[in-house]
């Protein structure tokens, strides 16, 4: 009788923990909002326009910082510091015209790509470069180092390719020398050109005999800055587009580099530059023309193996958006969906745009998990997070954003806040700098009528991780 008695109840508790829900891999929460940051120290830099966006430079380099930004009266402003400053030396770059300087400028019009950008070379001489947009180039270097007062415009770099210049940039190779790249011809129709600075003669010279990246004529490369990841090579994404219609973006692409000259495929293979839409084994997902890509919507991380892995969005069968993951196997690009939203970006025209939907990062956790954190007009600021196989498996929740934590000061309707990181680094650890500003909305570059919104406060915030 036992017996019976023993086998009716092992076989009820069998059927209650068959029966019973169990939290899946899809349920996992990992609550990290106690990661917060804090503000400690303020400094109050100077008014700046709020007509419309364009992105400011900030650079942390050894025991001094610089910034570069355009001002209530939208000239061209740098300003430095020692860190234990607490106020920058502010200089006002002379004002022209494209009219009087061979069509570049210091005064910002109303085109929202004219950002402006720092590089610091090796001996700490300082480069400036921004306010073009297919114009070109402008670009000014100091006579001394660490001294901003000393910038002195020079026309030419290499003298050649130098006519119709967007997205300049400076970045530094493993060898600590100084590179510039930038877009050469328009959106649709254009090559991207690096050079590389010698500070024994002062003098800049191509990189490459021919461009990273060839449109032909027919498109160009909306191209990420080559990046050194954990395996120590170089590498580079990019998406073509045919028109300024920043619908006709597509097929996202990837290669990668021991050294910059020398360039291969996800699998190896070495590839002869330029590269260009003929190359079809560069190609990591073949997305069409308004397939629901924009530019550069994808972001990299190695996996385990230093494999290259991407996250990205597109449209779904249904045309709504999502994000998708594309992993190697097998000696080939394979891809799988992560979300499953109920929201179609529509994008399309030419100019800036405002952004709905965008991936602000993806990286390997110390816990060995994978998470993509971003941002979304309808589902707002989120993680999710993924498994090893790169599925997704439910989320992080972070800290709230040094944005979200900002009160506006301004009133004037549509303004929102801006925010741009360090180009340098700290060397104090868990310590972080952020530049805040406000402004209206982009306006696809075109001119405003009045009333423009009043100057609105430059700020830098020191930040100490909690």
């Amino acid at each position: 009788m036992r017996y019976y008695s023993f086998i009716f109840w092992f076989t009820v508790l069998f059927i209650w923990v068959a029966c019973t829900p169990s939290k899946t891999e899809k349920d996992i929460i990992i609550d990290e909002t106690a990661q917060s940051k804090s503000i400690v120290q303020t400094i109050k830099i100077d008014s700046v326009w709020a007509g419309h966006p364009v992105g400011f430079s900030l650079y942390t380099h050894g025991k001094r910082q610089y910034i570069a930004y355009y001002n209530a009266n939208r000239n061209m402003v740098v300003g430095q510091r020692d860190l234990t400053d607490d106020r920058f030396e502010l200089h006002t770059m002379p004002a022209t015209t494209r009219e009087e300087s061979g069509g570049t400028s210091t005064v910002l019009g109303w085109d929202s790509h004219n950002f402006v950008t720092i590089g610091i070379d090796k001996d700490g001489y300082i480069h400036l470069s921004g306010n073009m947009h297919v114009h070109p180039l402008t670009y000014f270097r100091s006579t001394k180092p660490n001294d901003i007062t000393t910038l002195v415009q020079v026309y030419e770099m290499v003298g050649t390719e130098e006519n119709r210049c967007t997205y300049p940039h400076f970045m530094l190779t493993k060898e600590n020398e100084l590179l510039f790249h930038y877009r050469d011809g328009g959106s649709g129709n254009g090559n991207e050109i690096y050079n590389i600075y010698s500070t024994e003669n002062k003098k800049w010279k191509r990189l490459l005999d021919t461009p990273l990246t060839d449109g032909q004529g027919l498109m160009n490369a909306y191209q990420s800055q080559p990046t050194v990841l954990n395996d120590g090579w170089y590498h580079v994404y990019w998406v073509w587009r045919d028109t300024p219609d920043c619908s006709t973006n597509h097929d996202l692409s990837y290669m990668k580099s021991p050294d910059l000259i020398h360039w291969h495929n996800a699998f190896g293979e070495p590839l002869e530059l330029p590269a260009s839409i003929e190359k079809r084994s560069v190609i990591v997902d073949p997305i069409p023309v308004k397939g629901g890509i924009i530019n550069l919507a994808a972001k990299l991380c190695l996996d385990e193996k230093n494999n290259p892995v991407f996250v990205y969005h597109k449209y779904d069968q249904d045309g709504n958006l999502q994000f998708y993951i594309a992993l190697t196997e097998n000696g080939e690009w394979t891809h799988k969906q992560i979300t499953d939203w109920d929201y179609r970006w529509e994008f399309s025209g030419n100019g800036s745009i405002n952004t709905e939907v965008s991936i602000k990062g993806f990286n390997k956790r110390n816990d060995g998990y994978y998470e993509v954190d971003y941002w979304h007009k309808k589902y707002g600021n989120g993680t999710l997070l993924l498994n090893d196989s790169f599925d997704a498996i439910g989320k992080v929740l972070k800290a709230e954003s040094m944005n979200s934590g900002f009160e506006l000061e301004g009133s004037f309707p549509g303004l929102d806040i801006r925010t741009t990181g360090d180009l340098g680094s700290s060397s104090e650890e868990n310590t972080s700098y952020i530049l805040k500003w406000e402004t209206i909305g982009r306006n696809r570059d075109r001119p405003r009528e009045k009333p423009w919104p009043e100057a609105s406060w430059l700020y830098l915030y020191k930040l100490k991780e909690n």
